[in-house]
């Protein structure tokens, strides 16, 4: 029998990698993000490539009624894997961002995979399914110039670490994907194009991310960062004091002229 995986943020960058390994390996899909034109045209090429049934749902996630208007839509479908990817970041020294941007953001990356998750429980636990939460090797460090978009991103691996534990014997698993700078839309849209986090060379696509990630989400794993890299970068910060780290990573992160 054909499954159902439902996708957030999947019209572009790592989402729309996922979607891509899903319907190869023959998923259904369900497909989330903020322009419908966008996710239609997806969801087209996905039908045409590999034959797979596509429905899309517009829906802007960082307000609560958005939320709600994914979790109605899906309510009568048997979904077997929820991929947790939209989210984005505000760069930029704190007392300088937007406050109201700041809290769209924390939203996006914390309420609503809460409350979509919470919803959706019920079902992944009659069907034995799966969740895949993308968050961040920012989520191991402090990150200035990136404070809350790291808060929001250490919330999301400790929570999933947290729901893994208690859903174990309950036969849903929880993959928490960590990956490092990747070339999306992400850059862009955090307004970050300058900072040195995106600079020189090894940068993977989403199209890479998106496949490891959903490799990780099949084999069941629980916490995983993607690419040798990053692990060394995760496993360096774990050996610096606190007050060091966020030295360390302001000296990357700072807006390079």
């Amino acid at each position: 029998m054909t499954q159902l995986a439902l996708i957030t943020g999947a019209s572009v960058g790592i989402g729309r990698g996922i979607a891509f390994a899903a319907a190869r390996n023959g998923f259904d899909l369900i497909l989330n993000a903020r322009s419908e034109d966008a996710l239609e045209k997806l969801a087209e090429e996905l039908r045409t490539t590999y034959g797979v049934r596509v429905d899309c749902i517009a829906a802007n996630l960082s307000t609560s009624v958005g939320c709600r208007v994914l979790i109605d839509a899906v309510a009568s479908r048997d979904i077997d894997v929820f991929v947790n990817n939209a989210g984005r970041g505000v760069y930029g020294p704190f007392v300088e961002t937007d406050i109201d941007d700041v809290l769209n953001m924390m939203r996006l990356n914390m309420d609503a995979p809460t409350m979509i998750t919470h919803a959706l429980m019920p079902g992944l636990v009659a069907r034995n399914g799966r969740i895949l939460n993308i968050a961040s090797i920012a989520g191991f460090m402090p990150g200035p110039y990136f404070a809350n978009y790291h808060a929001t991103k250490a919330y999301l691996r400790i929570w999933s670490e947290g729901i893994a534990e208690e859903l174990q014997r309950k036969g849903v698993s929880v993959t928490t994907y960590c990956p490092g700078p990747t070339h999306t839309n992400f850059e862009a849209a955090a307004d970050a194009s300058g900072s040195g986090i995106f600079k020189g060379g090894g940068v993977p696509s989403g199209e890479e991310v998106g496949a490891d990630a959903w490799r990780a989400c099949l084999a069941e794993r629980g916490v995983v960062v993607h690419g040798l890299k990053n692990k060394l970068n995760v496993f360096a910060m774990r050996l610096l004091p606190r007050t060091w780290q966020a030295k360390a990573v302001k000296a990357v992160t700072r807006r390079r002229k």
